[in-house]
């Protein structure tokens, strides 16, 4: 659910605008307690910058996942800003707001790695990091003030497969400009190393696609073109036929195709064939890595898939972890497919990798430290103990100062002379004229 804003002088730059996927029994901010089996999408309270729609230059869009993109259709009409994102971005989210009759109702800017543009008294640099799908940026937000980078979510994969790669001296140039704050992704900060490669994942998934007899399915996250990818080549060489089934995989790579970042070469067949093939020449990628309700896999768990049912023999792999508090879910998927005589192989259980994280881990974030030398650490983007570990990281790489608040907070990054203190609308004591972060 990331919602950030910036504040300089009078206006507001908003970053990113997600949900999130609350778990049974969260408590919800009117008081009302969410259920196993309803709608379980959350997002931030526009309320803030609602009231101050006209002080708000425009909306900034990272990647396209849902926590960073979902709650656009949602909350736009109460915002009425520009969009700006990239190409694969700004594809994802046109089909979203045709689906709330919005499309052309929203002002959508398409960037490029390396533009820069003046947006009220921001002006925003986009810079190219990896992640685990197609065009994340990172951003360089400067103001008269002060300058901020802004990492998104991210990691440094060498060989990411699709989309553009990174550059060391992007950072290292940042750090001779100065860098006043640091907004920094915590997801993984309480992993040790450095995450994996998705090129690494070829040899893991076709040392258990390959022996395989009968179907093999495989559960990833639907955007993850780099991971079809290797699918595709993996389908190849195995003598397959690859094809997607559900919504959001087939989404994705429509998306995929539209913005130019889809490999001819890797050719789908339509999932309704798959039950004239025969068994051994069956590759299915389908959605429910997570154990997520009526999502392609958890049909075929039980049986009632239009498309073909799985077999005793066949085999599931999983090319995901499971996401915090989605344990128990998993499980009893994974119990609905071995009764079924189903062969299910896991990241865990695998002899090789066969999933890759798209977040940094500590070896990342010491190198990205070393090279944006930033006077303040923010970090953001995960549970308390990961912001706690990474303001320990920031600082053994030399920060002098991290500043870890809770969602809602308000941050003054640069004061600014002369400026006077006030109590905002949430209580909380904030400064008039200067650089200030607002984070969700």
């Amino acid at each position: 659910m990331n919602l950030n804003l910036y504040g300089h002088d009078g206006h507001w730059l908003m970053v990113d605008c997600g949900v999130t996927f609350p778990k049974p029994g969260r408590i919800a901010a009117d008081g009302t307690v969410h259920h196993r089996g309803e709608p379980p999408v959350q997002m931030a309270d526009p309320a803030f910058i609602a009231d101050r729609r006209d002080q708000l230059a425009g909306l900034l869009i990272t990647h396209a996942h849902e926590d960073h993109i979902g709650a656009v259709p949602y909350l736009w009409p109460l915002l009425q800003c520009p969009i700006y994102t990239s190409r694969f971005t700004a594809e994802i989210l046109r089909r979203k707001l045709a689906e709330f009759d919005l499309l052309h109702r929203v002002p959508i800017h398409v960037v490029d790695v390396g533009d820069r543009r003046a947006i009220g008294p921001f002006e925003v640099q986009w810079l190219a990091l990896t992640h685990s799908i197609p065009d994340p940026n990172a951003l360089m937000i400067r103001t008269a003030a002060g300058r901020i980078f802004h990492s998104g979510d991210w990691k440094l994969d060498d060989h990411p497969l699709v989309g553009h790669g990174y550059s060391r001296t992007t950072f290292t140039d940042l750090a001779n400009e100065g860098v006043d704050a640091m907004v920094c992704d915590s997801t993984n900060a309480t992993v040790s190393g450095h995450s994996t490669s998705e090129a690494v994942l070829y040899d893991g998934l076709l040392n258990v696609i390959k022996p395989a007899a009968g179907r093999v399915v495989v559960t990833c996250f639907g955007s993850n073109i780099a991971r079809l990818h290797t699918l595709a080549m993996i389908a190849r060489a195995t003598g397959r036929y690859m094809g997607l089934i559900g919504r959001s995989l087939i989404n994705m790579s429509g998306a995929a195709k539209a913005s130019g970042l889809w490999d001819t070469a890797d050719t789908l067949i339509n999932a309704s064939h798959f039950g004239y093939l025969p068994r051994e020449e069956v590759l299915a990628v389908a959605t429910g890595s997570q154990g997520e309700p009526r999502t392609a896999l958890r049909r075929l768990a039980a049986g009632n898939h239009p498309d073909f049912e799985l077999e005793a023999g066949d085999t599931v792999i999983f090319s995901a972890r499971a996401i915090p508090g989605n344990e128990e879910a998993i499980d009893a998927l994974i119990g609905r497919l071995k009764a079924l005589g189903v062969s299910v192989i896991t990241a865990e259980d695998a002899d090789l990798p066969i999933h890759a994280s798209g977040h940094p881990a500590r070896e990342e974030l010491d190198l990205m430290y070393q090279w944006v030398k930033p006077a303040i650490a923010i970090p953001v983007h995960g549970e308390a103990l990961h912001m706690e570990t990474h303001a320990g990281i920031a600082k053994a790489n030399g920060v002098p100062r991290a500043m870890v608040g809770r969602n809602g907070d308000l941050f003054m990054i640069r004061p600014v002379p002369g400026i006077r203190r006030q109590i905002t609308e949430t209580g909380r004591l904030g400064w008039e004229g200067q650089v200030l972060v607002r984070v969700e």
